[in-house]
């Protein structure tokens, strides 16, 4: 059984629904979700946010939060899991940030690094990942994996 029919598994036996909050991901991980039988069972609703007003205008990301830790960090990705999650009505909800180049890396936060945060029924955790240089929609394709993973796990 593939990750995402897995998920998808889990989630109707919880009788949860899932929503997303992608930017770099740019719809990959809903995408991946709606690829499997059932999906309309669990996903009402999920949001891609590439720019930081629209994170703020959808998810209700703090525009301070932003300007503190950067677009790409756990407490971005924190607010946009708990904001979609709250916005679309859903038990879990996850958010991606992150940076697949080629361009906008800076010394701190490198090509391939992605923050991730999931809330589940209003407990939030968040993870960084460092995927390297492997290429823009290979950082993308490892996020989305690591997201099925992750959700594998913690459901």
């Amino acid at each position: 059984m593939a990750l995402e029919e897995d998920v998808v598994e889990k989630l109707i036996e919880h009788g949860w629904h899932i929503s997303f909050a992608e930017s770099c991901t740019g719809g990959l991980c809903c995408g991946t979700l709606v690829n499997v039988t059932n999906a309309s069972k669990v996903l009402d609703a999920s949001f891609t946010t590439y720019a930081n007003e629209a994170k703020i205008k959808f998810l209700g990301v703090s525009a301070d939060t932003i300007l503190k830790y950067g677009v790409v960090s756990e407490e971005v990705a924190r607010e946009m899991a708990r904001g979609v999650a709250k916005t679309a009505g859903s038990e879990v909800g996850v958010g991606v940030t992150g940076i697949a180049g080629p361009g906008g890396a800076t010394a701190k936060k490198p090509i391939g690094m992605v923050c991730f945060g999931f809330c589940v029924n209003g407990d939030t955790v968040t993870f960084t990942k460092q995927f390297g240089e492997i290429g823009r929609n290979q950082v993308r394709k490892s996020s989305v994996e690591f997201v099925f993973n992750t959700l594998k796990e913690m459901l």
